[in-house]
């Protein structure tokens, strides 16, 4: 028998989450049968973090729930002949240390995956927010060799995939983010122009520096003031991936306009919302060309790794607060 611990959402946020919304509980989760549904019980060994939590949590939780989110776990027991023990999968089990699985909502690692590799990966990079990258230029943006792309929140998960995906594709990359060091960091990756938006006098003037000829490209993770700076400065015939409003999840009182209306009649601009699940039949695609690009050196990472299951929370309310640099995770 084993006693699985697990966060869960004691109080829907209000604004800005604190520790005290969370609840740490303890959970005995029975021991396996043959021939039963319960077949793998897993451990898991990292958790994601995610900015798409706090808008979700809202969305498709009821306090008391266990809070959502991804896992890479290791398979502890089985009587599942498709999942050895010792093997490790991706699952969204929520925040919890270990669970029971009958295998059909596990994914393996890729068997290429290299020892040399982090597992954490496939939770960054190599996982969801590569692929929110990855299909976001090629499918939303549908960029093209010679663009101009522009991309917010850009040291992030996703944000730090997409400029280096654009460099691959042959475009001119444009970021910025929250902090010199960040900035620092989008330049070590091969960013064209990065600034950090906090220091900015002007970010009309920062943007229109960065890109005189203006942006055919954007690849929004803020939404907000930024959004609505930014596409005043779109070219014609310019696409606006909106993946995200980070911006705004934790407002209280609704942000109002500007509209964008007049921008998009007159420079002809789509502008899409996507989620990357839309692509699930595609999934192993892209998540071979990531892997394939990390291996060569063409696209780099960094993780912002926390120690501990018990410092869920702590890491969640940091990455949210933009502590991070590259994929926030904790290592349970």
């Amino acid at each position: 028998m084993v006693i699985a611990k697990a966060w869960v959402l004691k109080k829907h946020f209000d604004g800005f989450p604190k520790t005290s919304d969370f609840d740490l509980r303890e959970i005995e989760l029975p021991n396996l049968k043959d021939g039963g549904e319960q077949k793998l019980l897993l451990a898991s060994v990292f958790l994601s973090v995610d900015p798409y939590m706090r808008p979700y949590s809202r969305r498709h939780m009821k306090e008391g729930d266990i809070m959502i989110g991804t896992q890479v776990a290791r398979i502890v027991e089985s009587k599942n002949p498709a999942f050895a023990v010792g093997a490790f999968v991706v699952c969204d089990r929520g925040w919890r240390t270990h669970f029971i699985s009958d295998g059909k909502d596990l994914q393996l690692l890729p068997s290429n995956w290299p020892e040399s590799l982090p597992r954490s990966l496939a939770l960054g990079t190599v996982g969801m927010p590569g692929l929110t990258a990855y299909f976001g230029l090629l499918e939303v943006c549908k960029m093209k060799p010679g663009e101009t792309v522009l991309v917010n929140a850009a040291a992030g998960a996703v944000g730090s995939v997409v400029g280096q995906l654009a460099k691959i594709g042959g475009c001119k990359v444009v970021g910025c983010a929250g902090s010199d060091d960040k900035v620092a960091y989008l330049k070590k990756l091969g960013f064209d122009e990065a600034f950090n938006y906090k220091t900015v006098k002007s970010l009309d003037e920062a943007l229109r520096k960065a890109s005189p000829d203006g942006y055919d490209c954007f690849f929004d993770n803020v939404g907000g003031e930024f959004a609505s700076v930014a596409i005043n400065q779109m070219k014609k015939y310019g696409r606006i991936a909106v993946c995200g409003a980070i911006s705004q999840y934790n407002d209280t009182v609704p942000q109002k306009g500007p509209y964008v209306q007049i921008p998009m009649i007159f420079k002809e601009l789509q502008m899409e919302g996507f989620i990357v699940s839309r692509w699930n039949n595609r999934r192993e695609e892209g998540l071979n060309a990531l892997l394939k690009w990390v291996v060569e050196g063409k696209v780099k990472y960094h993780e912002q790794v926390t120690e501990g299951f018990e410092n869920m929370p702590m890491a969640f309310i940091g990455m949210l607060k933009g502590e991070n640099t590259g994929k926030a995770v904790v290592k349970v």
